[in-house]
């Protein structure tokens, strides 16, 4: 066969592709979608159940606490939107499967999932025990598990449906002070890629999100270690400074956007894409850049191997001034139980 004919079938067949790859995909409407969100209750969950109600979605939500429902159920219905509440701990295989089996009788199936569900500890690896680390992968790992396979029959049985799993930047990248949530973290990305390409044959699309820092208000509510008022500290000015961070708003828009478009994966923010890309073409400068940034870190002591929420570790180190986007984020995003203040 003639080569240059060769070259110009290759070329085609390249193009073709490339075409093909480049074409906008059909958006997937969530307007009358049947929408579950795991840990919906409050932080990024709940901001997430906002926007898909805005949108006409049909939510379903879970906490483990019942009272965080309520309140946000409440708030989704003020706001017009159909929304079911169940009270349970997907970290347990058949609590997960009845959560889900629930939701499709009371909707008459899922179109989309959102495994939101998580719990940060933030301190040194010196304070950070097993259990911690079994916590982080029940929680990030195990509980995704069981809401996939849980759901994904439904799914193949109506024809396919959408899946996104919120990881972290800590999915990528190792930051120091946060070995169990970046260990199960990573843990949870080859999870949800490894769904990504086996389930895609039944038009289940399964979207992997890396967020960086988000302004949620979730502060509150992480768990610290060691000198906890001091690593809390830190861990305030990197959330709520606009330079580090993205709004909780922000963030629910892009992920719920990946969602209808069917995109394979999503890293939010600047800053966030930019460590991403630094780890990917130099390994070995960003390893160096993360373990020379422990220097600057508390070390061990404080509360030791205890843990205290961010509330409980709250001080006079930074003024609020410079805390107030996130501490209003968590009065709107249902972080604060009754009667809890940060004034």
């Amino acid at each position: 066969m003639d080569h240059k004919l060769v070259k110009t079938l290759l070329l085609g067949v390249a193009a073709g592709a490339a075409v093909t790859l480049l074409k906008r995909p059909n958006r997937f409407n969530l307007d009358g979608k049947r929408v579950v969100v795991t840990g919906g209750a409050r932080g990024l969950g709940l901001v997430l159940a906002r926007e898909l109600v805005s949108r006409g979605a049909r939510v379903a939500i879970c906490s483990r606490h019942e009272d965080e429902l309520a309140r946000a159920v409440a708030d989704l219905q003020s706001r017009g939107g159909e929304v079911i509440a169940f009270r349970t701990d997907l970290t347990e295989r058949e609590h997960a499967d009845s959560f889900i089996d629930e939701c499709s009788i009371r909707y008459g199936g899922v179109d989309v999932l959102i495994n939101n569900a998580g719990v940060i500890q933030v301190g040194p690896l010196e304070e950070q025990t097993e259990k911690d680390f079994r916590d982080a992968m029940n929680v990030h790992f195990w509980a995704p598990y069981h809401t996939m396979q849980a759901v994904v029959p439904l799914m193949k049985k109506n024809g396919g449906g959408r899946i996104a799993n919120i990881v972290s930047i800590g999915g990528k990248v190792a930051v120091p002070h946060l070995a169990p949530y970046c260990a199960s973290k990573f843990a949870l990305s080859g999870l949800s890629k490894a769904f990504a390409n086996e389930l895609a044959k039944d038009s289940i699309k399964v979207t992997t999100v890396y967020p960086g820092l988000m302004r949620t208000g979730s502060h509150v509510n992480a768990l610290f270690k060691g000198q906890n008022e001091k690593e809390f500290a830190l861990f305030s000015v990197m959330d709520a400074t606009p330079a580090t961070s993205i709004s909780a708003e922000r963030a629910a828009a892009q992920i719920i956007e990946a969602i209808e478009l069917g995109k394979s994966e999503l890293t939010i923010s600047i800053q966030a894409k930019a460590v991403a890309l630094l780890s990917a073409i130099a390994p070995e400068l960003t390893a160096t850049l993360m373990q020379r940034s422990t220097l600057f870190l508390p070390g061990e002591g404080g509360i030791g191997e205890r843990l205290a929420t961010g509330l409980e570790s709250r001080t006079d180190l930074i003024p609020d001034i410079v805390t107030s986007a996130i501490d209003n984020a968590a009065e709107q995003n249902n972080e604060l139980k009754p009667g809890e203040s940060l004034v």
